[in-house]
């Protein structure tokens, strides 16, 4: 198997080992989490050490078929700027399992397993060269994350976890619309759909579609950002989430925003990023003095 297909599965797989082991078996569950945890972290140094910082092209390739007739396929590739952003997941993540021994003391089998789909949800988005699958990974991010806050948060954690679901899931429904959009009128010109990132970037859009399609997409990175004014969600969910959850929100799922931004809006519709290069420039001015 690839490897970065095994360093997107192997917490998945940890996932369904842990669902195994009895829930009352507390040392067993946090030393297996944790061993599973290293394995993408140690997988993940053999690519930096095999990448090729020369080479432009998508490393450590792998494409197989999924749903082929709607153009759908299972491909993950990496690039340097994906590499140090799975780098950095895959070293978050051992440290928040150790984090979690000492922080969580009910649902601990739980706890660990949402850890792990969290993992995977995570690399893949970081990975994926297919749109459908980089949105599948999109929303598995949010299942786990979900349960973190809801579960294991403080006194308000239902209502944070609720709040950052409907932000999240607002942007997310009009990124999907816009993708099945965006590969409707790719398959009226060659007569076939695709999904296929590395070929989107070379289809051209015409400038009005550009705008709706950006701004859908803008929308949903800008909540994970966030950005000013979608980013009321984020300090309820940082408060209320428990230790490891608001690590794991700090460290990587703020730039998965992004990295959405420079991976797909800007460069699936150029002109219309240019265009709005000014709007974004005073949001992001105002985030940070209000911020500050």
């Amino acid at each position: 198997m690839p490897i970065l297909s095994v360093i997107v599965f192997t917490p998945l797989l940890a996932a369904v080992v842990l669902v195994l082991i009895p829930p009352e078996q507390h040392a067993a569950l946090r030393r297996g989490a944790f061993i599973f945890s290293l394995v993408p972290f140690a997988l993940s140094l053999l690519v930096l050490a095999g990448f090729e910082p020369s080479n432009t092209a998508m490393q450590f390739t792998a494409k197989a078929a999924w749903i082929p007739r709607f153009g759908i396929y299972y491909s993950v590739g990496i690039d340097g700027l994906s590499l140090f952003l799975v780098l950095l997941t895959t070293f978050l993540m051992p440290i928040v399992i150790l984090a979690g021994w000492g922080d969580v003391h009910k649902r601990i089998k739980e706890y660990m397993i949402f850890m792990m789909v969290l993992e995977t949800g995570m690399v893949g988005a970081f990975v994926a060269l297919d749109l459908f699958l980089f949105y599948v990974f999109w929303e598995v991010m949010l299942v786990p994350m979900y349960f973190l806050i809801g579960v294991w948060g403080g006194e308000r954690r239902v209502y944070a976890a609720i709040k950052m679901v409907i932000y999240t899931m607002a942007g997310s429904l009009l990124m999907l619309v816009a993708i099945l959009y965006l590969v409707s009128l790719y398959t009226q010109q060659y007569g076939q759909p695709s999904f296929d990132l590395l070929q989107l970037y070379d289809f051209s859009i015409p400038l009005t579609a550009q705008r709706w399609l950006f701004a859908a997409f803008a929308l949903a990175f800008a909540i994970k950002v966030p950005m000013f004014p979608v980013h009321t969600w984020l300090p309820d969910a940082h408060t209320e989430a428990p230790t490891g959850g608001s690590v794991i929100l700090a460290g990587v799922l703020l730039k998965m925003g992004t990295y959405g931004f420079l991976r797909f809006a800007i460069p699936l519709f150029p002109l219309a990023a240019r265009e709005a290069l000014p709007i974004i420039a005073v949001i992001a001015a105002i985030g940070i003095v209000y911020g500050a």
